[in-house]
């Protein structure tokens, strides 16, 4: 069974205050890309990790990722995350049964947690880090007022990377593409195909670096050896 890694980094830096692409955020000296791939660089991933990144950015990234701790693939990313998710999928390797899809804005994915997911992922197609929900939940009617509260027993925080038979993702894009679907969810697009997503604990500390309250806490769990 070959799993391959597929980085979609193709998101913009406006909510950290960026001009760049977040993926290139400094994180404690190495950019965010570089720290993710410091992070699955344990999982024992077949190369190279495809990194789909934004247009006219292509030379930013091998510099920031010139130490990478995997070998890399770059692939220039489309309009919508779809296109990206696409383009990279055209670029795994030939043999690659298992592909794994992860934001390079979540630095801290727990490796053991990634390996249950693309065990998974092998049995029944499709897999997602996930946390179980601690808060209450509230619907809104769309008004500003509560609708309903769902069982928080089974909600669950949607995280990266989310895992699938490279037959899978490739027929549930096109199933997108065919219906002219905007997805920005692949496990989503799975189970709109009918293929059962396993959801495998990510932890807390998979969360996603998206404004600069969320770098300044990724920046002191490095410092503190919490991640």
């Amino acid at each position: 069974m070959n799993a391959q890694l597929l980085m979609v980094a193709a998101g913009l830096g406006r909510r950290l205050g960026l001009d760049t692409p977040k993926a290139l955020a400094d994180l404690s000296g190495r950019s965010l890309a570089a720290r993710t791939l410091d992070t699955l660089a344990s999982v024992g991933l077949a190369p190279p990790a495809i990194i789909v990144y934004p247009k006219g950015y292509k030379e930013s990234f091998q510099e920031a990722l010139k130490n990478a701790a995997m070998p890399v693939q770059y692939v220039e990313g489309g309009a919508e995350r779809r296109d990206s998710v696409r383009r990279g999928l055209d670029a795994l390797n030939p043999d690659t049964d298992i592909v794994v899809i992860h934001d390079a804005a979540r630095p801290f994915a727990n490796a053991d947690a990634v390996r249950a997911a693309i065990e998974a992922a092998n049995h029944c197609g499709a897999a997602t880090l996930a946390t179980p929900v601690a808060d209450t939940v509230l619907v809104s009617d769309g008004d500003g007022y509560l609708d309903n509260t769902p069982d928080r027993a089974l909600l669950w925080a949607c995280q990266t990377p989310q895992v699938f038979r490279t037959s899978v993702i490739r027929q549930a894009h096109d199933d997108v593409r065919n219906r002219d679907i905007v997805g920005t969810d692949d496990a989503t697009l799975a189970r709109r195909i009918g293929c059962r997503v396993k959801l495998v604990d990510g932890g807390a500390m998979n969360f996603k670096i998206t404004t600069r309250r969320d770098l300044a806490f990724a920046t002191y769990a490095l410092d503190k050896g919490m991640a």
